[in-house]
Parts: structure tokens; C-alpha cells; sequence
């Protein structure tokens, strides 16, 4: 009998410590108090690392709340960062290039240039052309950033333009290829998760995205040509060319390795190895063109590069870059999808959008519930992959009960998913812009006008029925 009691107190006391699924209002009221000390944090600017820690605590003792294990929450955290580790290794290659591009005169080139030719008053439309055509050729907003942007961000500081609405400007037209290219990841991951067809899938893209793009080019235009961009210093823009000129070789042949960087990305080399090779021939292309010494190019690539040319207005565009440079960075994302990780593994999210699903009631409501998910995971796990993958699975069996094609689900799904993570400053792709630019994504994020007018245009088109798609009956037998 003791040992029958014993085993019954046993058996109880596990049922009792096993995991449960959180309701509703618990996973609401968990994200949300989530959510407020993130804002809090930042409204108070104590940066994101502070928030980003008392986040993880709350959401560990939420766990434990719900009767997970120490290890379940650990075990969360770490497949978090896992997500991450390309992002990272990303990120110090990055900071990797900019020094050395720097050092070897490529971004010096690329800046002399770009005030000689670009007019302040067509500065943004161009700006914003120039990284849509890079992006669309490399399929990869990170890439575009890292390279055209860098360039643009040093152009329009020389030009006098104010820094966010340059980045708002390059942030658009950088997720315009990310969203619209054939050779992007997240373009041949949305269909595949709504079960769409690749072309198909941009074909219904274009509904959304050129109607956005055109509100983009009359606003930037507009910008340019109403004083916004303040009053050029022609004697400052003439004293920095001069500095640049006297400083390094300008020269075509420093455009290499931007040059090598799209190639690489048009012939589908990963993101990771694609860098890596960039770094080492960029090396050796900055000691062969600016005749530099090795160590010289290390300690950039390193450290970064630091400018002494004596005019303050070349050494702040460019002293900057380096592997060290980006350690700040990484380790908020390093704490950002741990945070992550760890709302995914207590189901959190799950819960949210499923709760979403059920509320459906109309094709507007639908399509509106899955921007709403895809937010809502970028909020939680700051990766836009996961943003794409976890509503596209949710979603797709209820687009087909209601005889939606999937190119709609699939459109809708970066609609928010790609273009969302640049407006959330604790996202991978938000703390990525932030390292490179050296702009925080609250003062561009108004200006990244793409990455905010498409989901406007894709929610009105869900209301009104224009290009939401059916499924033919004879598809359909097919």
C-alpha cells in the first residue's frame, strides 16, 4: 500500500511538473510585458542590451511558470542563437570588409565620385534607384547595404543631408531586391512554405511592391527638391574630394571588390563563403592599389581603419569598420534570439496565431491575420526567416479551404516577413543596419518608406479583393 501511495505521490507530482501550453491571455500578457521593457528601455535610452536581458529573465521565469525545466529554457536559448550563427559570422565579415575597404580605397573611390556626379536634389531617388538595381543583381539587402550603402551613407553626409532619411532611402531600395529578387533566400522561401511557384510568386508581388515603389520615388524626390536636404557647403564637398584625392588612389580598379561581391552573389555562392573570399582578395587588392603594407591591411580589417587626414569631415566618413567594430552588435544579437528562443520553446507564439486563425471570418481578416503573425514573430524572435516559415505553415491550409492561391499567401508572407525585420531595432537585420549605417532604425525607420507602404497596400488590396487570386476549377482538377 505505502509503495502504491508512494508511486501515486510520484506520478502526480510529474503530471504536475510537466509542461503545459500557455493560454491565451498568459501569452499575451507575457509578450506584452516583453515588449513594454524593451520600449521602456529604449524610450529611457539604456540601449538594448539592458532590456534585452531583463526580457529573457521574465520570459525564463514564464517557463518555469508553465512547468518547464531549466534545461527546456537553456535548450530554447541555445536554438535561438543557432538561428543566428550566420547572421553573426555574416556581421564579422562585414566589419571585416569595411575596414579593408576602406584602407584599399574602395568606399574612398565610391564617395569622391558620388559627390562629383550625384546632385543633392535627385541625391534620394538615386539613392534609393541605385540599391534597388543592387539588390535586385546580389538578391541580398545585407550585401547592398554593406557595399552601396556604406557608399551612399558617406555621399549624403558630405552632401549634408540628413543621415536618416539617406537611410531610409537605402534601407528601401535594399529590401526591394530582397524582396523581389529571384536569387534571394527569403524570395524562394515564401512559395515554398505556401506551396507557390517562384515566378508566380514575384509576378503577385508586383502588385504590391510597384505601387509602393512609385510613392517612394515621388516622396524622395519631393525630399530632395523641398530643402530637406539643408544647404550644401560647396567648399566642404570641394575640401573632402581634394582630402580623398591627396589621401588615396583613386581609382576604377579599387571598384574590384564590390564588383567581385555582386558576381559572387548572381552565381548563388552562399553568403559566408562569398565574404570570406571578398575579404582575402580585398586584402591583397588594397596592398597591390593603395601600397599599403600587410599589417597595415590586418589591423584595418581588425580594428578598423582610423582616418588622421586632419579634415574632420573625411575622418568621421571614415573612420570606421573592423572586426572588433561589430562586437557590440553581436552580442545583442546573441541576446535577442536567445530571448527569442526562449519564447518559441514556451509556445508563446503558437498560441498568439492560432488564436489569430480562429477569429478569421472573412479574406480581408485572413490576409490581415497573417501580417499580423509575421510581426508579431518578428517581435519575438527578430529573424525573418522564422517570420516567413512559422505563419506560412500555420496559414496555408486555410488559404486553400477558401480557394486562395498560394502566390497570395506567399506575397502576403514577405509583404511583412522580409521587409518587417528592418523596422525592428532589436531584430538581426535592424541591429545589422544600425552597425553598418550608423543610424538607429527608430530615426531611419519613417523614412524606409518600402518597408512600411507595402503591407499598407497589401491590407487595402485584401479588403477590396484586387489581386487576391482564386484558384481555377480546372487548376484546381489539375
Amino acid at each position: 500500500m505505502k509503495t502504491a501511495a508512494k508511486s501515486a505521490t510520484t506520478l502526480k507530482k510529474g503530471v504536475l511538473r510537466k509542461p503545459r501550453v500557455p493560454e491565451l491571455w498568459e501569452a499575451l500578457t507575457a509578450l506584452v510585458i516583453v515588449f513594454l521593457v524593451i520600449i521602456i528601455g529604449l524610450k529611457l535610452n539604456t540601449g538594448l542590451t539592458a532590456p534585452l536581458v531583463a526580457g529573457s529573465f521574465i520570459a525564463g521565469f514564464f517557463g518555469l511558470y508553465l512547468g518547464h525545466r531549466w534545461t527546456d529554457i537553456q535548450t530554447g536559448m541555445i536554438e535561438g542563437i543557432a538561428n543566428a550563427v550566420p547572421c553573426i559570422m555574416i556581421l564579422m565579415l562585414v566589419g571585416m570588409m569595411i575596414g579593408v575597404w576602406i584602407i584599399g580605397g574602395t568606399v574612398p573611390t565610391l564617395i569622391f565620385y558620388g559627390l562629383r556626379i550625384l546632385s543633392p536634389k535627385l541625391f534620394l531617388p538615386a539613392a534609393f534607384i541605385l540599391c534597388c538595381i543592387v539588390s535586385v543583381a546580389t538578391g541580398t539587402s545585407w550585401g547592398t547595404i554593406g557595399t552601396m550603402g556604406l557608399a551612399l551613407i558617406g555621399i549624403g553626409q558630405g552632401l549634408n543631408i540628413p543621415l536618416p532619411i539617406v537611410a531610409g532611402a537605402i534601407v528601401s531600395g535594399a529590401y526591394f531586391g530582397d524582396k523581389m529578387s529571384p536569387l534571394s533566400d527569403t524570395t524562394n522561401v515564401a512559395p515554398a512554405m505556401a506551396g507557390a511557384d517562384l515566378f508566380g510568386h514575384i509576378g503577385s508581388m508586383l502588385y504590391t511592391t510597384i505601387p509602393a515603389t512609385i510613392v517612394c520615388v515621388i516622396t524622395y524626390t519631393l525630399l530632395g527638391f523641398s530643402g530637406t536636404n539643408g544647404s550644401v557647403n560647396t567648399e566642404t564637398v570641394n575640401s573632402i574630394l581634394n582630402t580623398i584625392n591627396n589621401s588615396f588612389n583613386v581609382s576604377i580598379l579599387t571598384l574590384v571588390p564590390p564588383l567581385l561581391v555582386i558576381l559572387l552573389s548572381i552565381k548563388r555562392v552562399p553568403a559566408v563563403p562569398a565574404l570570406s573570399v571578398t575579404v582575402v582578395i580585398s586584402v591583397f587588392w588594397a596592398i597591390l592599389t593603395q601600397g599599403v603594407k600587410f599589417p597595415a591591411v590586418v589591423n584595418a580589417a581588425v580594428n578598423g581603419f582610423v582616418s588622421d587626414t586632419g579634415v574632420s569631415a573625411v575622418d568621421i566618413l571614415l573612420s570606421r569598420g573592423g572586426f572588433n567594430s561589430m562586437m557590440g552588435i553581436i552580442s545583442m544579437v546573441l541576446l535577442a534570439t536567445a530571448l527569442g528562443g526562449i519564447l518559441e520553446k514556451t509556445g508563446i507564439l503558437t498560441v498568439i496565431v492560432n488564436a489569430l486563425l480562429q477569429k478569421v471570418k472573412n479574406t480581408g481578416t485572413l490576409i490581415l491575420s497573417v501580417l499580423i503573425s509575421c510581426y508579431a514573430t518578428l517581435l519575438v524572435t527578430g529573424n525573418s526567416m522564422l517570420a516567413i516559415i512559422l505563419p506560412g505553415r500555420t496559414f496555408k491550409d486555410a488559404f486553400e479551404e477558401r480557394k486562395i492561391e498560394p502566390r497570395v499567401l506567399s506575397r502576403t508572407l514577405e509583404d511583412a516577413g522580409t521587409i518587417g525585420a528592418a523596422l525592428i531595432p532589436w531584430s538581426a537585420a535592424g541591429l545589422y543596419i544600425y552597425g553598418i549605417l550608423d543610424v538607429p532604425v527608430l530615426s531611419f525607420a519613417p523614412y524606409a518608406l518600402l518597408n512600411w507602404t507595402v503591407p499598407i497596400f497589401s491590407i487595402i488590396f485584401a479588403y477590396t479583393g484586387f489581386a487576391v487570386f482564386k484558384v481555377k476549377e480546372d487548376d484546381k482538377s489539375e
